[in-house]
C-alpha cells in the first residue's frame, strides 16, 4: 500500500510539472498603445489558463536590453519566450538568444521569419494586408469626391528599422501605381516614428510651405492623429481632406465618429497577444505550429465602425 501512495504521490507531481508551464515575454515599449492593447491580450489569455505563469518585461526600444531578457529567460528555464522585437532586422540575433527554447515573435516581423528553426514562430497580421487596404479605401474616396483627375498629399512612414512601416509605405506606392489610383501623387514621405508628436511637428513643417494636398495617410494612427492635430490647428476644414491610419485604436475611432479620420484598419491586438500564448504553450508542448500565424486584418470606415468599438 505504501509503494501504491508514493507511486500515486509521484504521478501526481509529475502531472503538475507537466501542466505548469513558465513563459517569458518582452515587450519593445510599454509606452506605445497599440502593444499595451496587445500586452492586454497576452497577460489577460495567460491569467484564464490554469497553470500558466506569464512574465511581462519592457524592452525600452532598447535591442541590446532586450537580448538580454531574451538570455535571462533562458538562463530562468522558462518553457517558451515571446518577442515583441525592438528592431525587426535583428531576428537572427534573438533567434541564436533563444537557442532550443520554443520562442514566438509577435506583431513585428523579424528579418528572419522565412528561416525561422521549428522551435520558433511568427503571430501577426499579414502587413501586405494594412498598407494596401488603407490606400485603396484612400483612392476610391477621392474619386467619389471628384478628384479622380489628380490629387496631391503626404505619406507619414512609422520607425525606418520596422518591418511593418517599410512595407505599409510599400502598399501604398504599390496602390498610387495603379491604374486607378495614379491619379495621387504624393508631395513628399518623412518618417514620424510610430509617435503622434513628431507626426504633429511633421505635419506642421509640410503646411508651413502653403502648398494645397488632398489626402495624408500615415503608416499607424497615432501619426495620423498628430496629423490631424496639426491640421485643426491651423484651420483647416478635415471635411476637404482624407486622412488614413492603420490599427482601429480607441482614439482613432473617436476621431472617426469627429468626422477626422476618414480610413483605418483594424489589426487585432489584443489577438494577437492572446495567439502568441497559446502558440508558445504548442510549441513547449512539442505540437507542430505553422512558422507563420496570421490574423487578417479589417478595413475600418464610418459605415462600419460600430463593429470595431469595443475590441483594440
Amino acid at each position: 500500500m505504501k509503494k501504491t501512495l508514493i507511486a500515486a504521490s509521484f504521478a501526481s507531481l509529475l502531472g503538475t510539472t507537466a501542466i505548469a508551464q513558465e513563459i517569458g515575454a518582452t515587450i519593445a515599449a510599454f509606452d506605445d498603445n497599440f502593444l499595451t492593447v496587445m500586452r492586454n491580450g497576452m497577460t489577460d489569455h495567460a491569467a484564464s489558463l490554469d497553470g500558466v505563469n506569464l512574465q511581462v518585461e519592457d524592452a525600452s526600444n532598447d535591442l541590446a536590453k532586450q537580448i538580454d531578457q531574451v538570455s535571462n529567460f533562458v538562463a530562468s528555464g522558462v518553457d517558451a519566450i515571446i518577442v515583441n522585437i525592438v528592431d525587426t532586422s535583428a531576428g537572427a540575433a534573438i533567434t541564436e538568444a533563444a537557442g532550443n527554447v520554443p520562442l514566438v515573435f509577435v506583431n513585428r516581423q523579424p528579418d528572419n521569419v522565412d528561416s525561422l528553426p521549428d522551435t520558433q514562430a511568427f503571430v501577426a497580421s499579414n502587413e501586405i494586408e494594412s498598407g494596401t487596404l488603407e490606400a485603396f479605401e484612400i483612392c476610391k474616396n477621392l474619386r467619389a469626391a471628384g478628384k479622380g483627375g489628380g490629387a496631391t498629399g503626404y505619406l507619414m512612414n512609422g520607425e525606418l528599422s520596422n518591418q511593418a512601416a517599410v512595407q505599409r509605405s510599400k502598399d501604398v506606392h504599390d496602390i498610387i501605381g495603379t491604374d486607378m489610383c495614379n491619379f495621387m501623387t504624393l508631395i513628399d514621405e518623412q518618417t514620424a516614428n510610430w509617435s503622434r508628436d513628431q507626426a504633429q511637428d511633421l505635419m506642421t513643417n509640410w503646411l508651413s510651405s502653403g502648398e494645397p494636398f488632398d489626402f495624408v495617410i500615415a503608416n499607424n494612427d497615432e501619426m495620423a492623429i498628430g496629423a490631424i492635430q496639426a491640421m485643426k490647428a491651423a484651420g483647416i476644414d478635415m471635411a476637404a481632406v482624407e486622412v488614413g491610419g492603420v490599427d482601429a485604436t480607441q482614439d482613432a475611432l473617436v476621431a472617426m465618429q469627429a468626422g477626422e479620420l476618414d480610413v483605418t484598419v483594424f489589426q487585432d491586438a489584443f489577438g494577437q497577444g492572446a495567439g502568441s500564448v497559446d502558440t508558445a504553450l504548442a510549441l513547449a508542448n512539442g505540437e507542430d505550429v505553422d512558422s507563420k500565424v496570421y490574423i487578417p486584418f479589417q478595413l475600418v470606415t464610418p459605415e462600419n465602425i460600430e463593429n470595431f468599438l469595443t475590441k483594440n
